[in-house]
């Protein structure tokens, strides 16, 4: 697959001026999940580990809504019916989609606006950055339905965006987090305004995209590799990663531009 040119079958996904943009578009049913969206979300995200040309990614709903989760009907009520084996393997599939949202290099930006439920949610939270309008409602409703809120890692990162106990009431009660609560727990990075919350997310992403590519990849890297590493064992951990950093050409373009007291211009090597 060349994520660049892919032509995807169940979202939207273009390229300009290398932010790559996915858009889950079932506006009429609230942006909801199937099956094949799932692995198809999956399997572009590993793409994008050697996709040159886009060096950041923007993620949203369309028709004023992020994602309502997995479609009761496409995926909820087949469920039901799976065996056990089945099951395990649906799930397996899901939290492999994290992890590949987690593994793919480029910084990744949700765009929230209106509901944000459920699978919905996690997609948000397993992002990088969250930008969010007023009316974004994110709910980890899956006690709601009868399910443990241990999924696809919310119970391993949660809490290390929103903390441990704010992460265990939403995870125990389904209840949604309003915007505000987002902003000031730490979920979102900024509250904007509906008709602003695209171009908002765009134009942060825009920024990334052309920032140091190599070491935004090893920034991203690192704070996933360190939450199981030592403050020791994180200290020199960084030391490589940023001996490594030293000898791209972004990071002798950079000095160079500072000395020539102009903007770098990083290429992303």
């Amino acid at each position: 697959m060349q994520a660049e040119t892919y032509q995807a079958q169940h979202f939207l996904w273009s390229v300009q001026d290398r932010v790559g943009t996915i858009t889950l578009n079932r506006p009429e049913r609230k942006n909801p999940l199937t099956f094949d969206s799932y692995a198809e979300l999956r399997d572009l995200f590993r793409a994008l580990a050697v996709a040159p040309g886009v060096r950041a990614v923007m993620l949203t709903g369309a028709g004023g809504n992020f994602c309502s989760g997995g479609d009761v009907h496409d995926i909820i009520g087949p469920l039901t019916r799976m065996n056990a084996d089945e099951l395990l393997r649906f799930t397996r599939m899901t939290g492999d989609l994290v992890r590949a949202m987690r593994e793919c290099p480029q910084p990744l930006i949700a765009a929230v606006d209106g509901v944000c439920a459920g699978a919905g949610a996690i997609l948000a939270m397993a992002s990088d950055l969250r930008v969010a309008t007023p009316r974004a409602k994110t709910a980890f409703l899956f006690t709601r339905v009868g399910l443990a809120g241990c999924d696809m890692g919310a119970c391993a990162i949660l809490p290390r965006i929103i903390g441990q106990g704010r992460a265990a009431e939403l995870l125990y009660t389904g209840r949604a987090m309003t915007a505000a609560e987002g902003e000031s727990w730490g979920f979102f990075n900024r509250v904007v305004e509906p008709e602003k919350l695209r171009d908002a997310a765009t134009q942060l992403a825009a920024e990334l995209a052309h920032g140091p590519t190599f070491a935004h990849a090893m920034t991203k890297r690192m704070l996933q590799q360190e939450w199981s590493l030592s403050i020791e064992a994180a200290i020199e951990a960084e030391a490589q990663a940023q001996a490594i950093c030293m000898q791209t050409r972004d990071f002798t373009r950079a000095y160079e531009a500072f000395a020539a007291k102009q903007s770098p211009k990083f290429e992303g090597n």
